[in-house]
């Protein structure tokens, strides 16, 4: 009995042995790969935040050109930029939002354009009195309406929203000018004159010049907060990524693309009409040519803060930094000496490198 026993125990004695010295022989393979894992995270990190590198690219751009002209760094500059950046990022959060379900919408500036002049023409000829709440809120309707009119026009042909909202752009646009009119109004209603001069906040430069900060960033900042709920905390804004992410997939959970259609194309029309009456309020002027030809410079705010044009990503806040880094190119360049023409250049090999660096950084 005992010699049966004996093999057994030798064998269990060997097998703990060989695994014993297995392990101590895989160990330094071990510590071999561990310090692989933690660069690889890294780049994980930056993969999944790629807005960090849009704020590098403004921290660059503000130390090279505070480095030419010192008078770069001062509140003046930062008051300027939110003013020029308030109607770009109203355009962009509403884009940030067509983008993230998949879509693309270049209607955005003639929905604007549409709702300001209309609603700016017929407040001056029927009820001149007419209080900005309710100017602002019918404005947002009109957008609403009008940007409802895409996500049909997208739900029901089944066809690429490109093309949708380029046709739409054009009918929007033949519309303002065919039958509401062309020439500018220098004299826009009162309360929408008022609202344009209200300060919130000012003060005396060294040279004596008043710097203000116009009361619309407020809008901006409630518009930025209602989108980053809207897409982070509600259903609704599941179903947008979830829809940018694979339609066919989102269809299968159970989302009503026709609903997320309508909501996406709604809220951006939303947008472009409260843009469209704030920009004729800071600039006292309604202009029906205004705001053209900035859909290419709004697009390319949104995928610098790191959006994909194949839909499924994009933040509030990687979009607003898109926005600053395109403003400021488009701001500053004049104070260093470098023609405007340069504009496009320096934009489009801002929009290379960061569509190169996330490309690299999906592929690994």
């Amino acid at each position: 009995m005992n010699s049966r026993i004996q093999p057994r125990m030798n064998s269990s004695i060997d097998s703990s042995i060989d695994s014993s010295s297995r392990q101590t022989m895989t160990t330094p393979n071990v510590v071999e790969v561990a310090p692989s894992v933690e660069p690889q995270g890294l780049r994980m990190r930056l993969a999944r935040n790629p807005e960090w590198f849009t704020v590098a690219l403004i921290v660059v751009t503000c130390l090279i050109v505070g480095a030419i002209n010192p008078r770069f760094f001062q509140f003046a500059t930062l008051f300027d930029l939110l003013h020029s950046a308030t109607t770009m990022s109203l355009f962009a959060l509403g884009t940030l939002v067509v983008l993230a379900s998949g879509g693309i919408d270049v209607s955005f500036t003639a929905i604007a354009a549409l709702t300001m002049y209309g609603i700016t023409k017929a407040v001056f000829a029927w009820w001149p009195d007419a209080p900005f709440a309710l100017i602002l809120v019918t404005g947002a309707l009109g957008g609403v309406l009008l940007g409802v009119v895409n996500g049909l026009l997208v739900h029901r042909l089944k066809a690429p929203s490109l093309i949708v909202t380029i046709g739409t752009q054009y009918l929007y646009r033949g519309l303002l000018l065919t039958f509401i009119g062309t020439t500018f109004f220098m004299n826009i209603p009162h309360s929408m004159d008022h609202f344009g001069r209200i300060p919130l906040f000012f003060y005396h430069t060294a040279d004596g010049l008043r710097a203000v900060l116009p009361a619309s960033v407020l809008a901006l900042v409630a518009a930025a907060l209602v989108t980053w709920w809207l897409l982070n905390r509600t259903m609704m804004g599941r179903g947008v990524y979830a829809m940018g992410g694979s339609l066919a997939i989102a269809e299968r959970l159970g989302y009503n693309l026709r609903a997320i259609h309508l909501f996406v194309f709604g809220y951006t029309g939303m947008l472009a009409g409260i843009a469209g009456i704030l920009h004729v309020s800071n600039n006292r002027l309604a202009n029906p040519f205004d705001l053209v030809g900035s859909e290419l410079d709004v697009i390319a705010a949104v995928i610098l803060g790191g959006a994909r044009i194949t839909g499924g990503t994009g933040t509030v806040v990687g979009t607003l930094l898109g926005v600053v880094l395109v403003t400021l190119i488009k701001s500053v360049l004049i104070l260093v000496g470098v023609p405007s023409t340069w504009q496009k250049v320096i934009i489009g090999a801002f929009i290379l490198l960061a569509g190169t660096l996330f490309a690299l950084q999906r592929k690994r």
